[in-house]
């Protein structure tokens, strides 16, 4: 697996993210087997980068439940590969009938963290990421209490998620040079509105992790090569799925971008995995591109 940075890590290009087989638009859940079989069949293809969040989980109170998924399957697999990067996010609450709020707050985000390392039987966070913003704060405070929390040593690195340019800035400012390693907004050939912000981190050398990378886990990623022929007539070329064609799109948009395909059976991310070495010259790279733009 060809590897990217992200931050002082060093990464696969193509991560895990872990959501779908907790949360998903069609409410439909593999076994734990099947999850435990999907989390170590990206690391057998060589995925050292997977993605997760407390709030993923079927209802509110089984809050955490893709945090315990992936430590169960991380505790069965063996011997773990080096460098392995267990991303996590905080900030947003789920409470009782399914209801949610945002909550930037030091003595939040400090039990919140803790609560993570605890489910994930871990000793520090390796990337800790502000899910969304709670506006209701400032935001340079909220990024502030991210930085106390690496001070804390219960934090190695800071990402923020759903962030606009002027937000990055703010985290950078916060932060200092190199503190902010990575953002994650939805991006893929159907939502396009992350362009800046990929373009900004580029620039920056933030990472950029485009989550839904594929168009989401309400059919969009299934549909992707129905809904741009383009990617679907590339990947006839190829011999491979129009899925590996739109993250080597991705992939080829800057070396700052690590997409996060989420997977809920073992073959999705096999196949995702494959796009790392699937090369696409100048003329298909355009026509994706191209492909992918609003009218």
């Amino acid at each position: 697996m060809k590897t990217r940075t992200l931050g002082p890590f060093d990464v696969s290009a193509i991560g895990l993210g872990c959501m779908p087989m907790s949360m998903n638009n069609d409410h439909e859940y593999p076994g734990r087997e099947e999850s435990v079989a999907t989390i170590h069949a990206a690391l057998d293809a060589g995925v050292t980068l997977l993605d997760t969040a407390d709030i993923y989980a079927p209802s509110w109170d089984t809050f955490g439940h893709n945090e315990e998924l992936v430590a169960a399957a991380l505790r069965a697999y063996g011997t773990l590969p080096d460098g392995l990067v267990v991303a996590t996010k905080g900030g947003i609450t789920r409470g009782p009938g399914d209801t949610w709020g945002r909550d930037g707050s030091m003595s939040y985000l400090r039990s919140a963290v803790e609560g993570s390392l605890r489910r994930l039987g871990r000793d520090v966070i390796d990337l800790y990421q502000w899910h969304r913003p709670d506006r209701s704060m400032d935001y340079a405070e909220v990024v502030g209490n991210f930085a106390a929390l690496v001070q804390e040593g219960k934090v190695r690195c800071v990402g923020i998620s759903n962030a606009n340019v002027e937000e990055i800035r703010i985290a950078q400012d916060v932060l200092g040079p190199g503190g902010l390693v990575s953002v994650q907004n939805e991006f893929s050939p159907r939502y396009r509105s992350s362009e800046g912000e990929l373009r900004y981190c580029a620039e920056q050398g933030i990472a950029f992790l485009p989550w839904s990378p594929l168009g989401g886990t309400g059919g969009g990623g299934r549909s992707v090569g129905t809904e741009f022929s383009a990617f679907a007539d590339i990947a006839a070329d190829h011999g491979v799925s129009p899925q590996q064609v739109v993250l080597a799109w991705e992939l080829a948009l800057s070396e700052r971008v690590i997409p996060i395909p989420g997977a809920r059976r073992p073959a999705s991310i096999v196949d995702s995995a494959a796009a790392a070495d699937l090369i696409l010259d100048e003329d298909e790279l355009a026509r994706c591109s191209a492909a992918g733009q609003v009218d």
